[in-house]
């Protein structure tokens, strides 16, 4: 469920994650939680993370790498959780479908930087 295990209880989630149980209703500065095993801090709740991907309301089973979902739409793919979520909401495979333009205090987007091969 989570980066840091399983958890069914959400018993160790509020140790790595900013969500509405926790949050005292607002976003939160990024490294106060615990980090996954990659060293990453608030890759569970704190902000809802915007995506590229369009949004499909169901997706092939099965193994997929790097799934990219349909090639146009009219709502992009928002994934986890955010201050103001539940702590259900802040799994990995949590997705939802939302508008193109959406602008709010509880959503983002993660800048990546890969390595030179």
């Amino acid at each position: 469920r989570f980066s840091y295990g399983d958890d069914p209880d959400y018993d160790e989630l509020g140790e790595y994650a900013w969500f509405f149980e926790n949050s005292v209703d607002r976003i939160r500065a990024v490294g106060q939680k615990r980090p996954n095993a990659w060293g990453l801090h608030d890759m569970h709740g704190n902000s809802v993370e915007w995506c590229l991907d369009w949004y499909a309301e169901s997706l092939p089973g099965g193994t997929v790498t790097d799934p990219r979902g349909p090639n146009s739409g009219s709502k992009r793919v928002y994934r986890g959780g955010g201050w103001n979520g539940n702590g259900q909401d802040c799994r990995s495979a949590r997705r939802a479908g939302g508008p193109p333009d959406r602008r709010d205090d509880e959503c983002g987007f993660r800048v990546v930087l890969a390595p030179d091969p």
